[in-house]
């Protein structure tokens, strides 16, 4: 399959969990002040299951499937070029990114739970100063695929 293919539709599936990455924690800062119970609650949880389910989720397992069919591709189709690939500095601190982003996700879902059961346990407050933690990473990401540490 074509390498610009491949990194384009893996791109489209980063932006889409992204999305979902920076939404959720949005939703869950104004899900914190409505009342368990009450129709904002449970119209919040609604958003925030489709959210995680429809979008979030199969975004994230398509754009780590399409990442390692580029890592499969960019290391010749051989797994010793793959592995030498995922060796070099700069994709060493992209994988650290996924790594960061997935239990991220994982937090997320564990935390929408919560709030399906009326047992959140976080502020208001959190949600804000968290939201913006998956962009960080994404910056810190693009920048070491973009530049590949050669400034």
């Amino acid at each position: 399959m074509n390498y610009d293919l491949i990194r384009g539709l893996h791109i489209i599936a980063v932006v889409a969990w992204m999305a979902g990455l920076l939404y959720l924690p949005r939703l869950f800062a104004y899900h914190a002040k409505a009342q368990a119970g009450s129709p904002q609650d449970l119209t919040f949880q609604v958003m925030e299951r489709k959210l995680f389910r429809i979008i979030m989720t199969p975004a994230m397992l398509l754009a780590l499937g399409l990442g390692l069919a580029l890592i499969w591709v960019r290391g010749g189709g051989d797994s010793g070029g793959a592995v030498a690939f995922l060796l070099l500095p700069w994709m060493i601190v992209k994988l650290g990114g996924v790594v960061f982003l997935i239990g991220w996700h994982y937090f997320l879902g564990r935390a929408r739970r919560r709030f399906a059961r009326g047992a959140n346990n976080r502020s208001e407050r959190f949600w804000r100063a968290t939201n913006e933690l998956p962009f960080i990473a994404a910056i810190v990401m693009i920048l070491a695929v973009t530049t590949e540490f050669h400034f």
